[in-house]
């Protein structure tokens, strides 16, 4: 039995290896390579897609995991192995309704409409990224009917990013979560001044400062890069190879908030048990865990008053010119002003959510054949304006802004939110566990933190179910209490003050 788990083990590690390849490879396409690399760049991908596709949904696995469940059946649930079979069985039992020729096909047209979003949305013209749009979707209902039946066509996408949740599940949490917000949003939107946070901000001290973060936050620089790319993200070929992105404007701060975010991610990735690297264990469990992390380190804690004691006096320091005359209390209030924006990544902790609503429901419409994939951006700017209060002006503000879709990535989208609720649940345990975390903020010192979230929920990688995850660290479900609870808190107090 020993020799048949090392043989599911060594064929996994080969399939995992070809997985990060493919991650690093479109990495490469999205931070270095030539425009010119695009068409090969894909079939590439593809290449290496079905490939692994074909390696892992094989009889050859099938038998093994057949074979091994009397060793499954006797191990502890807890362990590595156990879980390594149970997990690939679920894997592989899903892989294979996916005929390998559409599997590299999703891969291939997920390169090339890429590099046309890119183009469409520099250009602000929806119409010329259509085309690729289109090719995704028909692909993804190809993909949907290989798990008929279901009990909503989205439920498959939404599994593969939240392994496990229904459809109905986000509706119910979403309507909660929209029927608190729109009312709290009202009562503390406000025009606050923050002109200051227009610059000028040399890129250089941007870089600069986003490194000491994500080093303070618990990376060495033998672990990461942080480069530049149109869409920022977090990438890993390896624990100790992680890749970050971000962008720099002049114009704005916003490129602090996003490498704390992606360091967020990041630091999942890294913090994974070393004794599941090369396994499909090797991951952070589901796209609401991972963002959950990303929104704790950029918002509960790069937006807290603690945090900003240590490090304002820093930004002041690197832009005295633009943020020198500028209390802390006057600058703390503007990174935390309420105010609907354009542009999903740059928006406050509330309207944040009712980009992401709009989002899903939009998702569900194209997925269910109820709109007109031509008629988009009028859907898309006639919601925002009853969600949002604003006019979008333009595609490149509005439903080119997010590089999703090119990549046939629908039902993540939900997840940005569920990891906002998410956070805040880990976060009561985190203060339960550290009463005086918040001291440690103030010295620029984050190291019990990262120790916590590493020891808790980084190291279990895909060990676990989401919902187990989930219930070993905060002992319920997905409740989105928590959450509402620390806005109204937080942002009731800067409305009074």
């Amino acid at each position: 039995m020993e020799q048949k788990f090392a043989e599911l083990k060594s064929r996994l590690s080969e399939i995992h290896d070809l997985r990060r390849v493919q991650e690093l490879l479109f990495w490469d396409q999205t931070v270095f390579m030539p425009p010119g690399g695009g068409p090969v760049r894909g079939a590439q991908l593809e290449t290496l897609d079905r490939i692994a596709h074909e390696k892992f949904v094989s009889d050859a696995i099938g038998a093994l995991l057949e074979e091994l469940r009397p060793l499954e059946e006797s191990l502890d649930y807890d362990s590595d192995e156990a879980s390594l079979i149970r997990v690939t069985r679920r894997d592989w039992d899903k892989a294979r309704r996916v005929p390998a020729e559409l599997a590299a096909e999703m891969t291939r047209a997920a390169a090339d409409g890429h590099d046309i979003w890119a183009k469409a949305r520099q250009d602000s013209d929806f119409a010329t990224f259509l085309p690729a749009l289109e090719r995704n979707v028909e692909l993804k209902r190809r993909y949907i009917e290989c798990f008929a039946p279901y009990e909503d066509p989205y439920d498959p996408l939404l599994d593969d990013y939240e392994p496990g949740m229904k459809t109905a599940e986000v509706h119910a949490v979403f309507d909660d979560l929209k029927r608190e917000l729109i009312p709290l949003i009202a009562e503390v939107a406000n025009g606050t001044d923050d002109d200051f946070l227009r610059g000028p901000f040399d890129v250089g001290a941007q870089h600069e400062l986003s490194l000491e973060l994500v080093r303070r936050f618990g990376f060495a620089d033998d672990h990461f890069r942080l480069d530049r790319t149109v869409h920022p993200f977090a990438a890993s070929s390896a624990r100790n190879d992680i890749r970050l992105t971000t962008r720099y404007k002049e114009s704005d701060l916003t490129s602090l908030f996003t490498a704390m975010h992606e360091c967020g991610h990041g630091l999942y990735e890294h913090g994974v048990s070393e004794m599941l690297e090369r396994t499909p264990l090797c991951h952070g469990v589901s796209s609401a865990l991972h963002e959950s992390q990303s929104r704790m380190w950029e918002n509960v804690v790069g937006r807290s008053r603690p945090f900003w004691r240590w490090f304002y006096p820093r930004l002041q320091s690197a832009f005295p010119d633009a943020l020198g005359g500028v209390e802390p209390d006057r600058f703390y209030g503007a990174i935390n002003r309420v105010r609907p924006t354009y542009i999903r990544v740059d928006a406050d902790e509330a309207t944040y959510n009712l980009h992401i609503i709009l989002r899903f429901e939009l998702e569900l419409e194209i997925v269910n054949d109820r709109i007109a994939l031509r008629d988009l951006p009028e859907a898309w700017n006639t919601r925002f304006k009853e969600y949002l209060g604003i006019d979008v002006p333009e595609d490149r503000l509005g439903i080119l802004q997010d590089v999703h879709w090119s990549g046939g990535g629908f039902g993540y989208f939900p997840t940005y939110s569920l990891g906002n609720i998410v956070s805040l649940q880990i976060w009561e345990k985190v203060r339960d566990a550290l009463p005086d975390l918040e001291d440690d903020f103030e010295r620029g010192e984050f190291g019990r933190l990262h120790e916590w979230l590493r020891e808790n929920l980084y190291s279990l990688g895909r060990k676990y179910t989401p919902q187990e995850t989930l219930e070993r660290i905060t002992g319920s479900g997905i409740d989105a209490g928590p959450y509402v609870r620390y806005l109204k808190d937080k942002l009731g107090a800067l409305a009074a003050a």
